[in-house]
């Protein structure tokens, strides 16, 4: 069998398992890699030479950067805005779901978006008494139509900028999907305002849809100090629940209680506001001047960022010793050097202090301390730990920190246009990461848990696959073949069947998989028949970022089940919107990037 043949053979049974999933993509392109090397159509230097492409180090280096911009809260605080300009109004918050995910995925890529606005979106449909599946699907499309606007948008992007350049062509620069990307986003949201939520189905939204999402609710007390905004302002007018996810169920004054206090009750200095909300909400409030987490001692707030210093929630046993005990008796502070930072107890509200509240069996506690004092506790049987939370504390004071990385890698991205010099992108990508470890917005211990290994082996080997087909001549004998029997229509047809087969492809597999499937033979079609490479190279960019017809991309499969979507409601929504950004971009590519050379 020819080498050709054999890149043939390895190129369907790579499609067909990457369809069905048997295996992860990631195997499936490693097994790809060691065909090739055991039927000698690559030597091993060859297979394995996409390992060291910049690209896998630029990929890499933007899940650190997201994961900084994560881990400072940046996109949840965008979230609570939307409420407040919002409120209940459908179609207002739709379209600023869409818009926000649009322009957050442009550069923190569609899926990282989808995940990062997921809770954020069922508190707000949760908030607005609105179904989530009214919510979600917007969310995903108006992630994928956005990350269509910049090369750091998708994976993909990246993947076909690294692989065009093996070709001897220019890397694709970093706003110069823009114009066209803008356009497909506007007219795709357009779609979803008119028609496509129209056709959204009504499902979810029950009471019970925070107990399937295990959001517990926990009371802590905020202490208003005398320089707080809210001295002075009714509880109405102080927007703790807007701005911090907090409702304010009583307040202590005076050491005299008031339980579901009316809203144009007004806040004074030292009052001891007693909260309800989520671990997250609650730790949000360091960020608030003038209010401070007041548990059974005064919160120092470096502690929950320095040294050994955790966060962890246990339930509290049937036999603990804690059980009919309240912190202030235990002196727990002092006896355990840990702290109360609030307390869960499903279904019942209580108004006394966390210090003089009785503990029952099945409390859970949020607590600050070291690992290795809780973990006695969990080995003495008296409590049990639910979950490590400190990941969770969002890191408010670095969060300058993490805009400065952002801000940093994209300036020197472009830095040729700016000042002359080309910097590389896995330069720029490497010196904002530099910045977020030098500054501890991301810490070195957790750096490569941020990142998507899984991807960038998936990319590696597919540039390596690329590499069997142009070396073979396989890329060369498909666009023979496509000429030929497509040739005849002329250019704009042979690019829409491109298209086409790439969103097609797209449905059941990777999108990255699939552009890199396509790209060489897009390339080679257009070399023979003397048309402009990189205008192929772009409609199959911007194809393969355009998957809405099944559940199957990656941020659709986030909002599948929260949505409680049926597999048949992204095909009746998301087929014409396919139909609807395929000529727009038909439009506008051919335009842009002129199909004949100059």
């Amino acid at each position: 069998m020819s080498e050709t043949a054999i890149t043939l053979v390895l190129l369907v049974l790579a499609i067909t398992l990457f369809a069905t999933e048997k295996l992860p993509v990631d195997v499936v392109g490693i097994l790809l890699v060691m065909a090739l090397v055991l039927t000698q159509v690559l030597t091993v230097q060859q297979a394995v030479a996409g390992f060291g492409n910049d690209i896998i180090i630029t990929i890499g280096g933007l899940f650190i950067l997201v994961g900084g911009l994560i881990k400072t809260g940046i996109v949840d605080l965008l979230g609570r805005r939307l409420h407040q300009i919002a409120g209940n109004n459908v179609l207002l918050l739709t379209t600023l779901i869409m818009a926000m995910a649009a322009v957050s995925a442009s550069v923190l890529k569609n899926t990282t978006t989808t995940a990062m606005f997921l809770p954020v979106v069922i508190g707000l449909a949760a908030k607005a008494k609105i179904a989530p599946s009214k919510l979600l699907m917007p969310l995903a499309f108006g992630a994928i139509l956005g990350g269509s606007c910049t090369l750091i948008g998708t994976s993909t992007n990246l993947a076909v900028s690294g692989t065009i350049q093996r070709y001897g062509y220019e890397a694709i620069s970093m706003f110069e999907l823009t114009p066209v990307g803008v356009m497909i986003a506007l007219t795709g949201i357009a779609y979803m305002l008119v028609i496509g939520r129209k056709m959204l189905p009504t499902r979810g939204g029950e009471e019970s849809l925070t107990d399937q999402y295990s959001i517990r609710e926990y009371i802590s007390e905020l202490l208003v100090l005398y320089d707080s905004r809210l001295v002075g302002k009714t509880l109405g007018e102080s927007n703790i629940y807007a701005d911090l996810g907090l409702n304010v169920i009583g307040y202590i004054r005076d050491d005299k209680r008031r339980v579901a206090p009316q809203s144009d009750e007004k806040i004074r200095a030292n009052d001891l506001l007693i909260v309800q909300g989520k671990i997250t909400d609650i730790l949000r409030v360091k960020e608030e001047a003038g209010l401070e987490i007041r548990p059974d001692f005064r919160l120092n707030d470096d502690a929950l960022k320095s040294g050994p210093i955790e966060l962890f929630e246990v339930l509290v046993m049937r036999d603990s010793f804690l059980v009919g005990q309240n912190l202030r008796a235990l002196r727990f502070r002092q006896n355990y050097d840990m702290t109360v930072l609030a307390i869960n107890r499903h279904g019942e509200t209580f108004m006394e202090k966390l210090s003089d509240a009785v503990l029952k069996f099945g409390d859970v506690l949020l607590v600050q301390g070291s690992r290795d004092k809780v973990e006695q506790l969990v080995v003495d049987n008296e409590v049990l730990m639910l979950e490590d939370v400190s990941a969770k504390s969002m890191r408010l004071d670095k969060r300058k920190w993490a805009i400065s990385a952002f801000l940093l890698f994209l300036g020197l991205s472009v830095s040729k246009i700016t000042i002359g010099i080309d910097i590389p992108l896995a330069i720029a990508v490497l010196a904002g990461v530099l910045l977020l470890l030098g500054t501890k917005t991301v810490r070195y211990s957790e750096m490569y848990s941020l990142i998507d290994f899984r991807l960038l082996v998936l990319i590696a080997c597919m540039m390596s696959f690329g590499v069997a087909m142009e070396q073979t001549g396989t890329d060369q004998v498909l666009a023979n073949l496509i000429q030929t029997n497509f040739g005849q229509y002329g250019a704009l047809p042979v690019i829409a069947g491109f298209f086409l087969l790439t969103v097609f492809l797209t449905q059941p597999m990777s999108n990255q998989a699939a552009a890199l499937v396509v790209l060489p033979v897009a390339v080679q079609t257009a070399v023979a028949m003397g048309l402009n490479p990189r205008t192929f190279a772009i409609m199959v960019t911007y194809a393969a970022s355009f998957s809405f017809i099944t559940p199957l991309e990656p941020a659709c499969v986030l909002v599948y089940t929260p949505g409680r979507y049926k597999f048949m409601d992204f095909v009746k929504v998301g087929t014409l919107l396919t139909v609807i950004v395929f000529v727009v971009a038909m439009l506008l590519v051919p335009y842009l990037w002129p199909i004949y050379q100059q």
